[in-house]
């Protein structure tokens, strides 16, 4: 599975700890993100990591940047992306399971690097329900 991922400056940390442990599982990783700690604009950054999973080149994603909110905005302009902010572990799986959430939006400033970690595992592991969720997540594209 090919896995995108873009950060800004404020992920670049957490970004280095989830690419080895993708890495590490045996996934493909498109790196969009910087890497560095300079400051930079995210939507520079998420922007190509929403297109590669919009455009098929990756399954899912994960992005970072400080409070989530801009990476996630920016991603969710992408037809076909349903990035979801998340900031516990009970998101994480509720938006896998009943949002079929194809890129996990992680606020690097606001969890720990281990709760994370433990996001991206919870993201990777979790299926789409389907059923009635299905209907409901037909509807969120507006074409």
């Amino acid at each position: 599975m090919t896995i995108a991922i873009g950060n800004d400056h404020a992920g670049t940390e957490y970004k280095f700890e989830i690419l080895k442990k993708l890495e590490a599982a045996g996934y493909t990783v498109l790196n969009f993100g910087t890497d560095t700690n300079d400051s930079m604009d995210y939507p520079d950054a998420i922007h190509p990591t929403a297109e590669a999973v919009e455009k098929g080149k990756a399954e899912l994603g994960i992005i970072l940047c400080g409070s989530g909110n801009g990476a996630q905005m920016t991603a969710n302009k992408h037809q076909g992306v349903r990035a979801a902010l998340c900031w516990n572990n009970e998101l994480v799986a509720l938006t896998r399971q009943h949002n079929n959430a194809n890129i996990l939006t992680i606020p690097a400033r606001f969890v720990s690097l281990q709760q994370a970690l433990g996001f991206v595992d919870i993201f990777l592991n979790t299926a789409f329900e389907g059923g009635r969720h299905a209907n409901r997540v037909d509807k969120i594209s507006c074409c």
